[in-house]
């Protein structure tokens, strides 16, 4: 079955009727995402089989007064089951491209140390990964 590879528009709310297991952290909710495809700071890129998401890269615009703008990938998910065929590297090709075109000068994601599957991924388009530490404060 062939992979379609696709930027998401702020029409393609129906796309998400369908969509394989583990490709999101949790369940989709309508007005969650109806919030996200109307926010062009937000892109996301999924991956079509036979009609269901099978994978997707959500991404954020980040444009600063004094810093070059910057492309923050915020999610990469593949349903196990179509894990391991270059379809996380071919979506996070098409962010990037997409990134370079809304004038994204530089991309970076974070991952956990011990999730090697997405460490091989990302280190095929850096060089080294930096070290940083994160916090969190609930709203």
């Amino acid at each position: 079955m062939d992979v379609e590879i696709k930027l998401v528009t702020p029409g393609d709310a129906g796309l998400f009727g369908r969509v394989a297991e583990d490709v999101f952290d949790e369940p989709i909710h309508p007005e969650r995402l109806k919030a996200y495809l109307a926010e062009p700071g937000h892109p996301m890129v999924v991956a079509l089989a036979g009609g269901e998401i099978i994978g997707q890269v959500a991404a954020v615009i980040h444009r600063h007064p004094d810093k070059p703008t910057e492309l923050y990938i915020d999610e990469v998910g593949v349903t196990p089951a179509w894990q391991q065929r270059g379809i996380a590297k071919r979506m996070l090709d098409a962010m990037l491209v997409h990134g370079k075109a809304l004038g994204c000068e530089e991309a970076w994601v974070g991952t956990e140390p011990h999730n090697l599957p997405a460490r091989r991924l990302y280190e095929r388009h850096c060089r080294e990964a930096e070290t940083f530490v994160m916090y969190l404060w609930p709203l």
